[in-house]
């Protein structure tokens, strides 16, 4: 199932931006620069907006199964005569 894969990979991608979201966060605290928190910033904002898309992509998953499982018991197999 495409959708299926679709979001394995997006999960796989949040969880190292959400490990280089932590560093970035590490970073921006020990170095209390301008510039590290701009990049910790930047980070987070992208890390919002993935995981925004990884729960959307959730729901289209299991909306998929759920009508897949609904026409799956509505599903009457033909009666072979023969």
């Amino acid at each position: 199932m495409a959708a299926r894969e679709s979001l394995s990979v997006l999960e796989e991608q949040v969880q190292v931006w959400n490990d280089a979201l932590e560093d970035a966060r590490i970073r921006s605290l020990v170095s209390e620069t301008p510039l590290q928190q701009q990049e910790y910033s930047e980070l987070s904002r992208h890390v919002v907006a993935a995981n925004a898309e990884m729960q959307r992509r959730s729901a289209e998953v299991r909306s998929l199964i759920t009508e897949r499982d609904g026409l799956l018991r509505e599903w009457k197999p033909k009666e072979e005569h023969g």
